[in-house]
């Protein structure tokens, strides 16, 4: 032991002469004396007895003791950037024996000699074994994370609970490590197996939760469908319009995404389900539909929106042949940078996109367009598009209900949710808890836009029209500042002749200053009331509210005080959900019996600690019966291999007692490049190298042309 102070003595007689009632009480009294002198431990060797096979000895020694082994010391057979070298030889150790006769372990041999430097108090609680989550701390963590907060941000909140990082035990590392073990624990049957299991439960709980999926001849998953009874009431109010696309592949095994989505009553966008495909073919977007109508009572939409995948194209032709179908505007826009490199044309190309004419007059100024930019080849990009014309082009929109939606920015909205917490590496497990959670998100906003518009009425002057005061009280808020702008330029516009015709009567109304811009507003009275009324503007019957010509008929010539019925769309109205409850809570998870007492003194202590803290003697009472609970050992403790720290994800116990086969994990589809622009290709002629003028002369690729960007800025902004 070589020359020591009487006060090093002291200590080594007090540690020699400790008993433990077994060894972990050991290996613990010496880890929390390593911590106080400034170094981490490790459990190095232990002897069984030969009779009884019981340990009998553990020796647990300083964590820099022996040496890296040589094999590991070759660089050039790591893949890996190779760790820093900890061990230096050290001999620092404790070795406890158990005594047969008493059953009590003591201190056979005690090593103090360290022949390194030793860490200080603020660097030694992030040493290795003094690292460490506690089970309370577990829980909160799977809490934190299922609430989507990011890894690094639950290290914040807990170090700010804490008190410093230095009392929290843990570090980020420990964190990300908990929380994957913990994932592969809760699909240890196998991702896909577990993600079904979990929907057949589901589903033997609410009878209204649908879901379906498909395998293959080797029982992979290649499909899958689900929506909850909350999206299927949903769909039957807002179903008119619904907006999906694929281009997203959220997952490990790169499957296309699909959700499918709409707008509520207060234009805020609603899920109605979610599908995931394993190839994006006609056939598997067939199975999508079919299962999302077989979902929906076989209710089509009248209208869909979509992204420009051709074999998506040819599956809504053969499941929704009476639905109206527009390509999203947005991925044209992106294809119209890439395919055209001449300005004029971009911005002539861009009026065939926006402006609403007469399918006559858009044949004519198309073929003007072709003849003056002489594009002649049959195979370009601009004849592909006019071949799909009526799934774009604004004048065969006319007249149709996309309830002003031009593009699925609702359906890439939600993806992007996703995406924020989101990789390529997400099971299916986590897609199906992240999609919940967005839902969750979506039907919080929904409750409290609710809330708003059950306990309040927007805001109208005092010398408003009466039939704005009624709109007011007839309209969601959302959609009463749209219908507001309508009234508001009633003002523009003035009568310019009227014609009777027995029951009906047609207003012809003008715009001031432009008299050639006139719209024939049809109205059709019975007994001297308005029963029906429309605009050759198309507004009401495309978006659901009315215009402003409209308005100026009502307020100006038949000088209304209310909204005719005929002018309210029941699904902008807060009686749209009126005739079902909404179900906003999300049933996917169940907590443990022990999980929910937790919860619910967990609330109850922090109310009472706060409480305590302002005054002494509460404060050392309440600490004094908390550490009397703490150190108490019941036997109600769970054994910690069965421990859940979070919500449990429930298994159908029938498919469990049938026997079925198992649906095993998906087979990973490889990847193509990057989604956006793969889809985008999709419908698109393959670009040629060094098209751009600019390109060429300075020799650098199409992709990087700096005037390429500029245009993508200029997209963006608008």
């Amino acid at each position: 032991m070589g020359d020591l102070s009487a006060e090093a003595l002291l200590e080594y007689d007090q540690i020699v002469s400790n008993t433990f009632i077994s060894a972990e009480e050991g290996f613990d009294f010496y880890n929390n004396y390593a911590l106080k002198k400034g170094f981490s431990v490790r459990k190095c060797y232990m002897e069984r007895d030969k009779g009884s096979k019981e340990i009998c000895l553990r020796k647990f020694v300083c964590s820099r003791q022996g040496f890296r082994e040589a094999k590991h010391m070759k660089k050039e057979s790591k893949k890996r950037k190779p760790r820093n070298i900890s061990r230096c030889g050290c001999r620092a150790k404790m070795v406890i024996r158990l005594c047969k006769g008493t059953w009590q372990w003591y201190v056979k041999d005690f090593i103090d000699e360290h022949n390194h430097p030793l860490a200080t108090p603020d660097v030694s609680c992030l040493l290795r074994s003094h690292r460490g989550i506690s089970d309370v701390q577990k829980a909160d963590i799977i809490e934190m994370e299922s609430a989507g907060i990011r890894k690094h941000q639950i290290m914040n909140i807990l170090e700010m609970q804490c008190g410093g990082y230095d009392n929290v035990g843990c570090i980020s590392r420990d964190i990300y490590n908990f929380c994957y073990h913990y994932k592969q624990k809760t699909i240890v049957a196998g991702d896909a197996e577990t993600v079904i299991s979990h929907m057949k439960a589901r589903q033997e709980r609410d009878a209204d939760f649908f879901f379906r999926y498909l395998s293959d001849d080797k029982g992979h998953l290649k499909g899958l469908f689900w929506s909850d009874s909350q999206s299927r009431l949903d769909y039957e109010e807002f179903g008119d319009v619904v907006v999906f696309d694929s281009t997203y592949r959220t997952n490990r095994y790169n499957l296309p995404f699909v959700p499918f989505v709409g707008l509520n009553h207060h234009r805020s966008t609603i899920i109605f389900g979610c599908g995931i495909i394993s190839h994006e073919t006609s056939e598997s977007y067939e199975w999508l539909l079919h299962t999302f109508l077989a979902a929906m009572s076989q209710k089509h939409p009248i209208s869909v929106i979509t992204d420009g995948d051709l074999a998506m194209q040819r599956a809504i032709k053969i499941m929704l042949p009476n639905s109206n179908h527009r390509l999203c505007t947005w991925h044209i826009e992106q294809n119209i940078v890439r395919n055209l490199h001449n300005s004029d044309i971009i911005e002539e190309f861009r009026k065939f996109l926006y402006d609403c004419c007469t399918v006559q007059e858009v044949e004519r100024k198309w073929d003007d367009f072709i003849e003056r930019n002489q594009i002649l080849d049959q195979k370009s990009w601009l004849h592909q598009m006019y071949q799909m014309r009526n799934l774009w082009c604004a004048a065969y929109q006319v007249g149709r209900c996309f309830l002003g939606l031009r593009s699925n920015q609702r359906s890439e909205s939600l993806n992007s949710k996703l995406h924020t917490h989101l990789d390529g590496k997400m099971t299916l497990f986590d897609m199906l808890q992240h999609y919940e959670h967005c839902l969750s998100n979506l039907r919080r906003n929904e409750a409290k836009l609710d809330s708003i518009a059950s306990q309040s009425v927007p805001f109208t002057e005092l010398d408003a029209a009466n039939i704005e005061k009624d709109a007011a009280h007839v309209f969601t808020p959302t959609i009463f500042a749209l219908v507001k702008e309508k009234i508001d330029c009633v003002s523009n516009f003035v009568i310019s002749e009227i014609l009777d015709g027995g029951d009906g009567t047609t207003y012809i109304v003008a715009t001031k200053g432009i008299e050639d811009n006139k719209f024939d507003i049809d109205c059709e009275f019975i007994d001297s009331s308005l029963e029906s009324i429309s605009c050759s503007c198309r507004m009401l019957e495309c978006e659901g509210i009315p215009c402003g010509h409209i308005f100026y008929v009502l307020e100006k010539i038949l000088h209304a005080d209310k909204i005719p019925k005929c002018c309210v769309a029941n699904r902008w109205t807060m009686s749209a959900k009126s005739a079902f409850p909404p179900i906003r809570k999300s049933s996917m998870y169940d907590y443990s019996q022990s999980l929910e007492r937790y919860r619910d003194l967990r609330n109850l202590s922090h109310a009472a600690s706060f409480k305590a803290s302002q005054s002494d003697a509460s404060y050392v009472h309440m600490k004094r019966v908390l550490n009397e609970i703490v150190g108490s050992n019941d036997a109600c403790n769970p054994e910690k291999k069965h421990m859940r720290y979070g919500p449990v994800l429930t298994q159908a116990h029938q498919a469990q007692s049938l026997n079925l086969d198992k649906v095993l994990d998906p087979v990973q589809v490889k990847s193509r490049g990057a989604p956006k622009k793969k889809r985008i290709k999709a419908f698109t002629e393959k670009p040629k190298k060094n098209k751009c003028g600019h390109c060429k002369e300075m020799g650098h690729n199409k992709r990087r042309c700096p005037l390429l960007k500029v245009e993508e800025k200029k997209l963006s902004v608008s």
